[in-house]
């Protein structure tokens, strides 16, 4: 088992959450149980499944569940980009996220490819 709260990758997940939260205060209240509800929900996965792997004894089920989290880290990126494309968020608010996003999806898939080659 491994300790996700010593994983730069969890703990950048982690940062990601706020930043997102706090993106999701631009968009409309008709979105609260749309796409708001939607972004929350697949930025709080990252982190999640990050730690949930970390919890898992075998290498395989640790690599699943990375690859769940990189899921996730893409499903955001879109919606954050739907809602820009909406004019939902402005484009100078949504540039820094989705830059994070991708940041942290070369990091996850990184972990993956380390992990797999160490099968």
């Amino acid at each position: 088992m491994r300790n996700f709260r010593e994983l730069k990758v969890w703990q950048e997940a982690r940062t990601l959450v706020k930043d997102v939260y706090t993106l999701t205060q631009h968009l409309p209240e008709s979105e609260k149980f749309g796409l708001t509800s939607q972004i929350q929900r697949s930025v709080i996965s990252i982190p999640a499944n990050i730690a949930e792997g970390c919890g898992k004894h075998s290498n395989k089920e640790f690599i699943r569940f990375l690859q769940i989290s990189l899921g996730s880290a893409y499903e955001l990126e879109s919606h954050i980009i739907l809602c820009r494309d909406l004019n939902f968020i402005a484009s100078d608010l949504s540039k820094p996220a989705i830059g994070n996003i991708q940041k942290l999806q070369k990091r996850i898939a990184s972990l993956i490819n380390y992990n797999a080659s160490n099968f």
